[in-house]
């Protein structure tokens, strides 16, 4: 048994980390000190933009006006399933109450959160899906009040497929802001006076730096960084669909890894001589981002089982995981480290990535070894809640007392204490610790 990489990459997630956290750090602490002015400020050094931060009804109906039918169409379509996809989601959570002992009641009610900090990235692409995941997901959890904020294009405010994209999901504010800036506003409650409770969405390393530092100050929906994605492979898999499926993903960024674990020497050397020619079919700079990516951060890793390879695969974690093998069942059953499962060729991340319905934020750089995409989970709060008889006080206040008291809390302690004098004043309990 043997575990052999035929191409392995030469940088990692962790490249450039450290710069990049000193940097977002200081944008943050500016604008948390001045405010809506700051993040203005931002807005008009890095993107050039000088227009108001907030979109207005009037951009909104400009925005319907711009964008064609057959869009309209499309988006409407991967809203409809990813809106389907959460609504399953959430028919799944329930909340409870049960009886622990007689007289002793606890249960679970879910919540949702009060407002929402939605990222949508923007800049040279317009992540039209990016606004269906986030904000429909949240306005299905309940969520009373969400921000969402795009980085301006050139020479323009926020792109229109956006715009259009965000208010049909049901966003209640958007704002013309990117990087982290845009973060820090959601972050702040600048320019709505609403502070997110938790921030979500897909960015670059600023954006996921920002969200990383303000972790626990706010919620997030997940570490996360450029975009992966790992296929498993054997010798029945088509090496131009591989090779594509790779470079799909690629085209995200230099940065975004691309890996392939393999049963087949053949798919792998098969695969490997293709990669070049689905790059060629980019237009720039998609071409020379996927070149890139590709040549730092593409892995291909020979195993001569299937056991191997997931190990090879739960070891990585991928974001986004592609089985192109036989007896797809059985890979269902063996992975358990991803950010989503694309099973058998006839699926594939792009199609996760823009209209099938499962959510395509995603855990990235290992994470999906604890934690699963966003899903309308992350925007409700699971709280507990408990109320008692005061004959329950009988076995629960004397075990409590002494538990208590073992652990040197006498304070507590005397919480059960004087309920168990009050309710039972002729009765006689042992309290002492052993």
């Amino acid at each position: 048994m043997a575990i052999d990489y035929i191409k392995k990459a030469t940088k990692t997630s962790a490249t450039g980390e450290d710069d990049t956290r000193k940097i977002v750090g200081e944008m943050l602490a500016k604008i948390e000190a001045g405010g809506g002015e700051v993040a203005a400020n931002y807005a008009r050094d890095l993107d050039k933009w000088t227009g108001p931060i907030v979109v207005t009804e009037e951009d909104i109906a400009n925005a319907d006006k711009l964008v064609s039918d057959k869009l309209k169409s499309d988006i409407q379509f991967s809203h409809e399933r990813v809106h389907r996809f959460a609504e399953a989601q959430l028919g799944s959570m329930n909340e409870f109450e049960t009886e622990l002992s007689d007289g002793l009641i606890a249960g679970q009610r879910l919540i949702p959160v009060n407002t929402a900090g939605c990222y949508i990235p923007g800049g040279r692409y317009a992540h039209i899906a990016s606004a269906i995941m986030s904000v429909t997901t949240a306005k299905v959890a309940g969520v009373k009040n969400v921000i969402a904020c795009s980085p301006p294009g050139k020479d323009r405010g926020v792109h229109p497929a956006i715009i259009y994209t965000a208010n049909l999901c049901g966003a209640d504010t958007l704002l013309t802001l990117g990087g982290v800036q845009g973060v820090a506003a959601m972050a702040f409650g600048l320019f709505t006076g609403h502070p997110a409770d938790i921030l979500v969405g897909p960015g670059n390393r600023f954006v996921a730096e920002a969200k990383r530092i303000l972790f626990g100050r706010v919620g997030i929906d997940l570490f996360a960084g450029p975009t992966e994605i790992l296929i498993i492979a054997d010798e029945t898999a088509d090496p131009e669909i591989v090779a594509c499926d790779l470079v799909s993903q690629a085209e995200h960024g230099p940065d975004s890894p691309a890996w392939l674990v393999t049963t087949s020497r053949t798919l792998a050397d098969q695969t490997m001589a293709l990669i070049d020619k689905y790059c060629d079919m980019l237009p720039e700079p998609n071409k020379t981002a996927a070149r890139d990516a590709w040549r730092d951060y593409g892995e291909v890793i020979l195993t001569d089982t299937n056991e191997e390879a997931v190990k090879v695969s739960d070891d990585y974690a991928p974001e986004h995981l592609e089985v192109h093998t036989t007896n797809l069942d059985w890979w269902l059953n063996n992975l358990s480290n991803y950010g989503s499962l694309f099973l058998g060729e006839e699926t594939t991340v792009s199609y996760g990535d823009k209209a099938s319905g499962p959510n395509h934020i995603l855990p990235t750089k290992g994470a999906g070894k604890y934690t699963g995409g966003l899903s309308v989970g992350k925007f409700i709060k699971t709280v507990t809640y408990q109320r008692m008889s005061r004959e329950a006080n009988r076995g629960v206040g004397v075990a409590s007392s002494r538990i208590s008291r073992l652990e040197g809390m006498e304070g507590h302690a005397l919480s059960g204490d004087v309920r168990l004098a009050k309710y039972f004043p002729d009765e006689e309990f042992d309290l002492k610790a052993d």
